[in-house]
């Protein structure tokens, strides 16, 4: 081995080839999953922003409808406060997401690839989704229900 000079190259491609998991394991589920998760925060950190210029926008142009202006505030302490909790939500969210492997164990799908990315997407663009429903329940408290704002 110490003459050989391909032994390492060898010694490497036999070393792939037995980590490489089989297709339907656990292993390769988590995997599949993991090599997506960058993807997925990525969603999630350019929708939380979106979402809250957003809420900017509805708090600055269809918020006055009900309150008076003084009384609409967005500071950087809340700016931080609202950051802080995206953030921990971010976490909750990385939380569910193992769920993607672990579901995939428990259906146990016929058609593994289809199955894998059906869910990615769905769960992607949810989790992309959903803070955009903080400035969109807004609008519709402003628009349709003015009386709650107590003006």
């Amino acid at each position: 081995m110490a003459n050989d000079p391909h032994a390492f190259q060898r010694m490497t491609a036999v070393e792939v080839r037995t980590r490489t998991p089989t297709p339907g394991t656990i292993r390769s589920a988590w995997d599949w999953w993991e090599s997506r998760r960058l993807l997925y925060n990525v969603g999630l950190v350019c929708a939380g922003i979106l979402a809250f210029m957003c809420y900017v926008v509805v708090c600055f142009s269809l918020l006055p409808r009900v309150l008076d202006e003084s009384e609409i505030k967005i500071t950087p302490l809340t700016t931080l406060v609202q950051g802080i909790g995206y953030l921990f939500m971010m976490g909750v969210a990385n939380l569910c997401y193992f769920l993607g492997p672990f579901c995939e164990d428990f259906v146990r799908p016929g058609n593994v690839d289809r199955y894998r990315r059906i869910s990615y997407w769905l769960g992607f663009w949810f989790s992309v989704l959903l803070p955009f429903s903080i400035p969109a329940l807004l609008t519709v408290e402003i628009l349709f229900f003015p009386d709650s704002f107590g003006r």
